[in-house]
């Protein structure tokens, strides 16, 4: 049985979407390639040869490089920390810049692990406050998921930078997935994630980017929530609808079907696709 190899609970994750997202993937492709990383599920999935990971998150990046170099150390550190609402707002009110690279990663990880709904969230500080969440989140990472990670991003080239900075390096034989912050007009736009994260204001050059790739002959899949105005942007390539459950909302009676797209510049494999009306 094939391992769960995402040691992250990400709010937005594709999760569910794998089994779609993957027949997007053929073993020719030379790179994978994820400007947008967050838990990198879809990496885990597909497990590549090769790949370049980014985001624009520090912590993250530093995480999955600590977690790459010294996942026993991670491990024994985790080990050590109680699992209660006092413990975790007693870690979550350290300042991660007197920790050590490790201490950080293991700091990260326990945060992400029991806080709501696996959301990364910052003050106007930069401090990470997300509340405590008393459901179940399941257990912290095994040494054995651990060792796995660790064993799969070797092959994988992490950096902390802009989408742009990534996709500018990518090269013909290249797999590009991105999977943006979503920002539609007329909702809530969700701009704490990071300083300066993707935002409504960033689509035309998401745009511009994925003209780029398509000009270079680099196959890429983009997933973004469904809207008039994103349709009217993307609409050039192929297309696909799909309804998921987001889970973002803390009770599950608030938790509803909501709609996707996923464009490309190529077609999916053993993929049963219902086109939109072109008449957007």
């Amino acid at each position: 049985m094939k391992k769960n190899l995402q040691f992250l609970r990400w709010a937005g994750s594709k999760k569910r979407l794998i089994p779609k997202l993957s027949n997007y993937w053929y073993p020719g492709f030379k790179r994978y390639i994820e400007p947008f990383m967050g838990s990198a599920c879809l990496f885990f999935e597909l497990m590549p040869q090769r790949a370049i990971l980014s985001d624009i998150n520090v912590d993250l990046i530093n995480t999955f490089n600590v977690v790459r170099d010294y996942y026993a150390e991670v491990h024994s550190r985790l080990l050590t920390q109680q699992v209660t609402k006092e413990d975790y707002y007693r870690i979550r009110a350290i300042n991660s810049t007197e920790l050590d690279k490790i201490g950080q990663a293991v700091r990260f990880i326990y945060l992400n692990r029991f806080c709501f709904n696996g959301l990364y969230r910052t003050n106007s500080k930069g401090q990470f406050n997300v509340p405590f969440t008393s459901g179940r989140t399941g257990g912290l990472p095994s040494l054995d998921i651990l060792e796995s990670v660790s064993s799969l991003l070797k092959i994988a080239e992490l950096r902390c930078c802009d989408f742009e900075e990534t996709i500018d390096d990518a090269t013909a034989g290249d797999f590009v997935y991105l999977d943006p912050p979503y920002a539609i007009s007329g909702k809530r736009i969700f701009r704490e994630y990071y300083p300066n994260s993707f935002g409504g204001d960033d689509i035309p050059r998401l745009k511009r980017a994925l003209e780029n790739l398509d000009s270079k002959n680099v196959k890429f899949v983009l997933s973004y929530a469904f809207s008039a105005e994103i349709m009217s942007e993307f609409k050039r390539w192929e297309y696909v609808r799909l309804k998921t459950q987001r889970n973002i909302s803390g009770f599950s009676k608030h938790r509803r079907k909501s709609e996707e797209v996923l464009f490309s510049n190529f077609s999916p494999h053993n993929f049963e696709t219902t086109q939109l009306a072109r008449n957007l």
